[in-house]
């Protein structure tokens, strides 16, 4: 099976530009590449963060989906 796999990737790698073959490159190196641990925050880090979030959206300070959609379609 891996060695039908490897195969294919041969048949079909020669066909790629160089942005390409960098984007497979760059994709294979994060499935091989081990994650760092995130450190995590504290409860009482998340409780402030969460408490802040809620002030803001009691204040009016948020964006509706359709907002948000018509925003991330200029990305």
């Amino acid at each position: 099976m891996a060695q039908t796999i490897d195969k294919e990737i041969n048949d079909y790698i020669h066909l790629l530009n160089v942005e390409q073959k960098q984007s497979i490159l760059s994709m294979l190196k994060s499935f091989t590449t081990p994650k760092t641990k995130q450190k995590r925050i504290s409860i009482k880090q998340y409780n402030k963060e969460m408490d802040e979030a809620e002030k803001e959206v009691e204040s009016g300070k948020w964006i509706d989906h359709d907002d948000v959609k018509k925003l991330s379609a200029s990305w």
